[in-house]
Parts: C-alpha cells; sequence; structure tokens
C-alpha cells in the first residue's frame, strides 16, 4: 500500500484579530474548563488562525511519522492536517465547547480530539512529538513548573516538546508571556534546545513575540 501523499505547506491564512470590543465574561479564571468554554461559545477565539501556521507545515514535513499529542488544542486544526497526512494523533482541551468546535470540523477525523485535563491524562500511546501550541501561555505562571514536569513525563527520550513559544513577560493574560530565561529555567532540566527559529506568520495577539522552538527529551 503506496503512504498517504503529505499536504503541501499551507499558504498562511487570513490572521484573526482581538476585538476591542470583546464580549462581556463571567469568568475569569483561566484555570477552570468554563473560562474556555464561554470564550468558544461566545466566539471569542482570537488565538484561533482557522489554519495551519508555517513553521508547524515545515517542521512535520522534515521529520518521518510520528505519534504526537496536541494540549490545549483548541479547534484543532493541526491534528486534522497531522491526520490527513497518516500521523497518528490525538488532541486534547478540557474545555467542552473547544472538544465540540473541534470535532465538528475534523469530520471523519473526530474521534481523534478528546476532552481531558492535560495534567491527569494518559495517551493511548506512546508520544514521538508534543505540540505546543498557545497552551504554555493559556496557564496561569503558577502552573508552569507542572508544565515541564508532565512534558518530561510524557516524553521519552529523544522525543520533542516543539512549537510555538510566546516570550516576554506580560503584566496579565492570557496570553501569559515568560522571560526566555525563566523558559530555559524550567525545561533544561530535562530538554536539550536544539532549534531556535523565527516565526513570519503570528495572530496579531502574539505578534512579534513568538518563537518555534524545539526541545528534544533527554
Amino acid at each position: 500500500m503506496n503512504s498517504p501523499q503529505r499536504p503541501s505547506a499551507p499558504d498562511a491564512p487570513k490572521a484573526a484579530s482581538a476585538d476591542a470590543n470583546a464580549p462581556a465574561f463571567d469568568t475569569r479564571d483561566p484555570d477552570t474548563a468554563e473560562f474556555w468554554d464561554e470564550r468558544f461559545g461566545k466566539g471569542f477565539m482570537p488565538w484561533d488562525r482557522a489554519g495551519v501556521p508555517e513553521a508547524f507545515g515545515a517542521f512535520a514535513m522534515r521529520h518521518a511519522p510520528c505519534p504526537v499529542l496536541i494540549p490545549g488544542c483548541g479547534s484543532a486544526h493541526e491534528a486534522r492536517w497531522l491526520a490527513q497526512a497518516g500521523w497518528t494523533v490525538r488532541a486534547i482541551d478540557f474545555s467542552a465547547n473547544a472538544v465540540a468546535q473541534a470535532r465538528s470540523q475534523l469530520g471523519e477525523h473526530a474521534a481523534l480530539v478528546e476532552q481531558a485535563d492535560f495534567f491527569g491524562y494518559q495517551p493511548p500511546f506512546e508520544p514521538g512529538w508534543i505540540y505546543e501550541r498557545a497552551f504554555m501561555c493559556a496557564l496561569p505562571p503558577a502552573r508552569w513548573p507542572q508544565y515541564a514536569a508532565r512534558m518530561a513525563q510524557l516524553l521519552r527520550p529523544g522525543g520533542m516538546l516543539a512549537g510555538f513559544f510566546f516570550l516576554g513577560a506580560t503584566p496579565k493574560g492570557p496570553p501569559f508571556g515568560i522571560e526566555r530565561s525563566e523558559l530555559d529555567a524550567w525545561l533544561t532540566p530535562y530538554f536539550d534546545l536544539v532549534e531556535d527559529e523565527p516565526v513570519s506568520d503570528s495572530l496579531a495577539v502574539f505578534a512579534g513575540r513568538e518563537r518555534w522552538l524545539t526541545w528534544r527529551r533527554r
């Protein structure tokens, strides 16, 4: 049987932008599913590009397929892209509204999306790549040590934590920016940094602050 043809790297889609007149929200704690349910339910998703970023497609095409976990997947556009290219993928989000939206657009691949809390979730495979896309910066900073430790637990030696990191401290969030020195401090006990690349097609909410970083599990 011929292996499935990989999609070509996508053109940059039109960026979503944060609305200055955002809806009124009742929930203010991003460490709860209700916070994200409300934003997806009201269609306020300035982090959703309705497609996949250039650096993501380029990374996937220069690596052999392996099992991929996508935490905090949101609408899960990247999960669909990977599944169509023949990768094994599981995408999770602890927002029921996010999962419903992801499943609606994944079609035949809808079963790849689960509602789950990353910090207690056990994937059905050992990931070779965990894709970081606006997940760390959605977490309150107090969660970052847990983030680093859980990533290290889930990845085997040689496995990759790779994706977009939102750099530079922010007074509030989400997105919560992290200083590069602090990011290095949390991840270098477990990982070696093997790629550090600029990002040219950031959404407005992340513009000028993103780097594509690939961390290899020791």
